[in-house]
Formats: structure tokens, C-alpha cells, sequence
């Protein structure tokens, strides 16, 4: 019994010694050991711990990596709501919001902090041990995601406190992870990640926790959501989340006035891109916490504070090229080939020149110096051409009059795009055959872009309609694809045979045809035959379709070539009716409703059924005619537009109450 006390409190002492090294190295990032003496003592725990299984405990240093697969997150209610924050773009915004809270609560005290750009994520604590960790989700339910919360070193699994104490942080991928993560995907010929907001939020929804692990991801919390002791404001909640151990947000400062506010937000801009992690701006909060109680909430956001978001970064580099691109609807896109630039948080080499009147407005010249920055921090854009760098005279650029994939003369339309007509374009059928069998379109599990080029530079498919005459002798021997895998993806075809009128018209690949138009036009059209003889006249009565699609619905089905792949298609077997929807309810009546991000429990395309049943209908764009839009996690500028008109906004929770 004395020799088991001993091994027992020789594993406690083990466990405290190496979470305070932890903390030490991951959080105060001054090590006191070199990594070969902490393995030493990490590896002596190890052998204690398999060796009395007895004395197991989930939040020991050595199992924060569980490994096991999960099958799905479960969902979890927050706490207290992970709202999102009001954005403001310029001094002038933010001067406006700052004079008129003052106005109505006074003079106040603000919390100034960088903002940075990765996920929220809750981290519940119970009795000094963590609990359970959660994604935002839609701000009030979220996806349980401990197994991989506890691989994230800078994560404590134990703190001093022994209430009930929740915080809210930001998981992101350090800089140097994400350069790291993506020069391997690239050797193994993976897609890439396309930032690090990214890159975190892939990895942590990982249903392997050893993926996770592997991707190094870090936090910094900033926001004090639940706990038994009183705090009087911000700032000293900071402290106290520090001395639990936690990675608090870098550049909290405590500011009293519009101009300190200003010259903090410089400082910390002057700072980003010499940061070894994202940001995207900078949050000012109401300090004193009875001042927030008494400023209150909106549904969707804090009164109490704003997210001043920087404007894009903006660096030069050399135009080398510009080369062409032949879209899926034929469209020649002209591509700036750029000399390599680190900006937003990734390396840009190409970005969209639009069309022919973009590259002569901005008179840019291969050759030239030019100013990027992406568009939202996202889409690489050029905003200028340097021409007091030219050294030379340089020549304008023009479009080509042949198609760079098939040779056809190419022509240009009414919206100042180059355009091939030739429907048996190499270039075109590559991307038509992807689209058709992509997630919104046909959804065919397994018919990826690799899979379908494989199938096309084998002679298997030479049209979409050949995707249905596939047979798993014909695969077998293909790289990479042996007998289970073959007969997966001819169970996966014949599934999609049934997606209906509206899939199918969405994955023909109509110009201007998206998946609500699509749904809109087999709403009143029920058999694929009736557009052979519908006018233009009659389409733009339906709500959705404008004079231009409808004209190109008639053009397209006006071609031979569509009439046979419609008639292989249904040989086939390809279902080209749709299903009379049975309405259950009228409460959606007269209702139109957009639908914007991820939501927590159900997908778009399900909510967007249970409108329909109830009488509503839906659109893709806010207008002063949407009555209601439904935002779940990440909603971008539809959101912004339906705030900016006053359109309702309500989430997942609220909708489906109104369906009781």
C-alpha cells in the first residue's frame, strides 16, 4: 500500500513538473529545459501510466492526444453566446460609433485588442479541469471538439481556479505552421490551404485528433465568458485569465479617448506583417463591465463593442505574364502571371484580370509594376499599375481571336467577356464535366476533378452523358483506382441518376443558371421536354429569371448537340422530371428568405425544403423585397447588405422556432 502511495505521487508530481514546463515553453515562451529533458520526463510518466492503468486521468499531459476517430461532433449549446462583432472600415465609422455611445452612457474606458484571424472556439472548465471544448457554430449551439482542444499545447488541461470558469479564444495556425503544412501538401500533391483561417479551421474538425496534433495550431483567449468570482472590468479579467495559465490575446491596452485609440490601432498595424500570426484588425470594447450590462445587446451582436478591420494589404511586385484562362461557360479570363509576393497571411503568383476593359482602364502592361491586395483578405486583385516605374515603352495587351484550347474563333459578347462557343472545347470539358458532378450539381461521390481527368485522358468519358456508361471493368486497372474503389464510384453514378429536374438543370452548366434559378425554373416546369419549346416571354414571368437567362435558357436548349445529351441522358436512365413539392404548412407565405453561411444542425439545401413546405420561397441575393435572412457561421456580405437595408436576420435556433 506505501509502495502504491509512492507511485502515485510520484505520477501527480510528474504530471504538475511537466505542466508547468509546459506552460513555461507553449504560454511564458522562456523554457526552462531543453526538449530532451522534458521527452525524459514525459516518457518516465508514460511507463508509470501503463503501468497502473488505475490511476488514468483524462487531463495527464500524455493524453492529449487521444487518436481515435470520432464519426461526427456532437452539438453543444453555449453558455453564454459566442456573438459576432459589428465591423467598422474607417476612423470616421469608428469616430461616429465611440461619440455616439458616449453621448447616451457617458464617458467610458475601452479595452483596445488585436483582432486575430482564426476561429472562436469556448473552453469549459469544471473544478480546475477542462471540461469540454466547442466552435462557435452559429454563436449559440457549436460542434463539440474536445479530443482535438486538447491536442493544442498552449491549451491548459488543468488550471488553479476550482469554479466554474469558461473562456472564449481564437484558434489560429502560426504563420510558419501553415508555410510548413502547405510545402508538404504540395509534395504529395494535395490541395493547398488556401490561408491560415483556413488551414485552422480544416484542422480543427479533423475526426482524427492525431491530425490535429500534427498541425500545430495555437490560441489566444480574450474573453472572460463564465465564472463564479466578480470582476469589475475587462482588463482585470485579463489578469486573472493570465494567472490561470491561459494564452492571452497579445496588445490589450486600456484606452480613454478617440485619439489613444487611433494611435494604439497604428502601432498595431505597423506591427502585422512582421506578426508571426494573422490578424485582421482591431477590437474596442467598453471596459467596466457594469457599463456593458447597461449598454446591452443586439441579437446578433454586442452594442458594447466594434472590430475596426484594416484595410487590405497592399504590396508591389512584377508582372511577368498574362496568360489565358477558358472557363466552363467559354469565357477567355485574362490571368496576371505575378512575380511572388507574400500578402494576407499567403504567397499570391496569379490573379484575375477580369476582361479586356479592367486591363485598359487600368492601362496594365506585362512588364509593369503592380499593386495587389486581396479583396476582402481573400482574392488576390490588382488595384494599379506603377507606370511612372516603367523603364520602357511597354505594348498593350490584347485578347487573342482564337480559343488557346481547341484553335475556334472566339467572339465577344454584350458584357465585355471573350468568349469560345465551340461545346466540344478541351478546356470547356474539363470544367463542365467537373461541375456536372460537383456537390450542388449531380453530387456523384468519388467523380472528383483528379478522377474525371483520369476518365478523360483514358478515352472513358468524352461528354457528361459517357459518365453513365461507365462500368467498373473499364477502371480497374486505371491508377489508383482497384476494384472496390471501381464499383463504389458505378453504385455512387447510378445514385445520382434520381437528383431530379433541378440538379440536372444546374449541372448542364446553363450561363447564369445557379442552383436557386434552377430550382425556380423545374418549380414551374416539371419535365426537362418543356424547355425545348418554352419562350422568353414565358420565363421571365418567374420570379429569379431576368430577361438575359432567359434568353440564355432558350439559346441553350435551341441546340442539336443539347437535345442529344438530353436524350442519352434519359436513355440512361437520368431522372428529368421533378417532384410537385407538397406544401404542409402556410406560415412562410409571401415570405422570401436568403440564406447565408454554415449553419450548426442542417445543411442550406435542407432548410431550404422546410421553406418551401411552408409556403416561403427563397432567393440568392438580399434585397428590400427579402423578408427574413438566415445566417449560421462565417455569413459574409449578405449579412452586412440585409443590416445595412434593416432586413430581419435571425439564426438557425430562431428559425426553427418558428416552425413550431
Amino acid at each position: 500500500m506505501i509502495m502504491e502511495n509512492k507511485v502515485y505521487e510520484e505520477i501527480l508530481r510528474l504530471r504538475e513538473l511537466l505542466s508547468y514546463h509546459s506552460r513555461k515553453y507553449y504560454i511564458e515562451d522562456s523554457p526552462e529545459i531543453s526538449d530532451a529533458e522534458y521527452d525524459k520526463l514525459f516518457y518516465a510518466l508514460v511507463a508509470l501510466e501503463e503501468a497502473h492503468p488505475e490511476y488514468y486521468d483524462a487531463n495527464s499531459p500524455t493524453v492529449r492526444v487521444g487518436g481515435k476517430a470520432s464519426e461526427k461532433f456532437e452539438k453543444i449549446t453555449h453558455t453564454v453566446p459566442l456573438k459576432s462583432l459589428t465591423d467598422v472600415f474607417s476612423y470616421e465609422e469608428l469616430e461616429k460609433w465611440l461619440s455616439k455611445l458616449e453621448a447616451e452612457y457617458g464617458s467610458l474606458t475601452y479595452s483596445v485588442e488585436c483582432k486575430i484571424d482564426g476561429l472562436s472556439a469556448a473552453l469549459h472548465y469544471e473544478n480546475g479541469a477542462l471540461v469540454y471544448g466547442a466552435t462557435r457554430g452559429d454563436g449559440t449551439v457549436g460542434e463539440n471538439v474536445t479530443p482535438n482542444i486538447r491536442t493544442i499545447r498552449s491549451i491548459p488541461l488543468t488550471v488553479p481556479y476550482q469554479g466554474t470558469l469558461e473562456v472564449r479564444g481564437e484558434i489560429y495556425m502560426p504563420r510558419e505552421a501553415f508555410e510548413a503544412l502547405n510545402a508538404e501538401r504540395e509534395k504529395n500533391e494535395e490541395t493547398l490551404f488556401a490561408n491560415p483561417r483556413n488551414a485552422a479551421a480544416g484542422s480543427l474538425r479533423q475526426l482524427d485528433s492525431k491530425v490535429t496534433a500534427s498541425r500545430k495550431l495555437d490560441i489566444f483567449v480574450f474573453n472572460l465568458q463564465v465564472c463564479d468570482r466578480e470582476f469589475s472590468s475587462h482588463s482585470e479579467t485579463f489578469a486573472f485569465m493570465k494567472e490561470q495559465g491561459f494564452h492571452v490575446i497579445p496588445f490589450q491596452t486600456v484606452c480613454r479617448s478617440y485619439q489613444e485609440i487611433i494611435e494604439v490601432i497604428e502601432t498595431i498595424g505597423k506591427r502585422r506583417p512582421t506578426l508571426p500570426f494573422d490578424i485582421d484588425g482591431v477590437v474596442i470594447k467598453a471596459d467596466d463591465l457594469a457599463k456593458r450590462l447597461e449598454i446591452g445587446e443586439a441579437t446578433n451582436t454586442p452594442k458594447w463593442a466594434v472590430a475596426y478591420k484594416f484595410p487590405p494589404e497592399q504590396k508591389e511586385t512584377l508582372l511577368r505574364d498574362i496568360a489565358i484562362q477558358v472557363g466552363r461557360t467559354g469565357v477567355l479570363t485574362p490571368i496576371a502571371e505575378l512575380e511572388p509576393v507574400r500578402i494576407a497571411g499567403s504567397l499570391v503568383s496569379r490573379a484575375t484580370l477580369h476582361n479586356i476593359d479592367f486591363i485598359r482602364e487600368k492601362d496594365i502592361r506585362i512588364g509593369d509594376t503592380v499593386v495587389i491586395q486581396k479583396a476582402g483578405d481573400i482574392i488576390p486583385e490588382i488595384v494599379e499599375a506603377k507606370k511612372e516605374k516603367r523603364q520602357t515603352e511597354l505594348p498593350e495587351f490584347y485578347m487573342p481571336t482564337v480559343c488557346p484550347s481547341c484553335g475556334e474563333n472566339v467572339y465577344r459578347d454584350e458584357e465585355a467577356a471573350v468568349r469560345c462557343t465551340n461545346a466540344a472545347c478541351p478546356a470547356q470539358l474539363m470544367q463542365n464535366l467537373v461541375h456536372f458532378a460537383s456537390k450542388d450539381a449531380m453530387d456523384i461521390a468519388g467523380l472528383g476533378p483528379a478522377v474525371l481527368k483520369l476518365l478523360k485522358d483514358n478515352g472513358i468519358i468524352k461528354t457528361v452523358s459517357d459518365i453513365y456508361r461507365i462500368v467498373p471493368e473499364e477502371l480497374v486497372d486505371l491508377d489508383r483506382m482497384g476494384k472496390k474503389s471501381a464499383e463504389n464510384l458505378v453504385k455512387a453514378i447510378a445514385v445520382s441518376k434520381d437528383r431530379g429536374l433541378a440538379r440536372l438543370l444546374y449541372a448542364l452548366g446553363i450561363r447564369q443558371i445557379g442552383s436557386v434559378a434552377a430550382e425556380s425554373l423545374a418549380a414551374h416546369y416539371h419535365d426537362i421536354e418543356d424547355f425545348f419549346t418554352v419562350t422568353v416571354e414565358d420565363l421571365v414571368k418567374i420570379d429569379d429569371i431576368g430577361l438575359i437567362t432567359a434568353e440564355n435558357v432558350v439559346h441553350y436548349f435551341s441546340h442539336e448537340s443539347t437535345r442529344r445529351i438530353i436524350d442519352e441522358l434519359k436513355a440512361l436512365g437520368v431522372k428529368t422530371t421533378a417532384e410537385q413539392e407538397v406544401k404542409v404548412g402556410s406560415r412562410f407565405e409571401g415570405m422570401t428568405f436568403v440564406l447565408t453561411g454554415t449553419l450548426p444542425t442542417m445543411t442550406r439545401s435542407e432548410a431550404e425544403a422546410l421553406i418551401k413546405k411552408y409556403g416561403g420561397k427563397t432567393s440568392s441575393s438580399v434585397s428590400k423585397k427579402t423578408s427574413v435572412v438566415l445566417a449560421g457561421e462565417e455569413a459574409g456580405s449578405k449579412l452586412t447588405k440585409a443590416r445595412d437595408l434593416g432586413v430581419r436576420v435571425i439564426d438557425e435556433a430562431e428559425f426553427l422556432a418558428m416552425l413550431q
